[in-house]
């Protein structure tokens, strides 16, 4: 059984393709916009990373990432807009009707991005989409 285990390991090894990934050429703090200098090409196998330097470009760093390591998918996002405790307009729309209100962020978050927001004035909690213009979009 040993023998087997060792053998479908060799084989798998051997069909893994060697491709190019993203990584980092420098410590790149959270919250920090990903430009060139700061990430590079090099080959290796690995799944759920980067092999594209355009999709990171322009970007931001959710966590901090390190020198010589992939840019995991999950790593980088979209541009943060709206900062945790951060003031937005909430935008409620269903059945033909909007309402606008005030809500407090309570986490960061780019276009496109869910984020979970407290309604300042029923102190209750909704997940909505941040706009481009920074506004979070709530729907039944």
């Amino acid at each position: 059984m040993k023998r087997l285990f060792v053998c479908l390991c060799l084989m798998m090894g051997a069909s893994a393709a060697s491709a190019e990934i993203v990584v980092a050429t420098q410590i790149i703090r959270a919250n920090t916009i990903i430009t060139a200098d700061l990430i590079g090409v090099k080959r290796g196998t690995a799944t759920g990373v980067y092999d594209d330097p355009g999709l990171v470009l322009g970007r931001e760093a959710r966590k901090s990432l390190y020198p010589g390591r992939a840019i995991q998918l999950g790593d980088v996002g979209a541009p943060a807009l709206v900062d945790r405790n951060q003031i937005v307009t909430l935008v409620f729309t269903g059945s033909g009707l909007m309402i606008e209100t005030e809500g407090r962020a309570l986490d960061r978050g780019g276009a496109g991005e869910r984020l979970r927001v407290m309604n300042i004035g029923s102190r209750s909690t909704v997940t909505g989409t941040v706009m481009s213009d920074g506004s979070v979009h709530v729907s039944n």
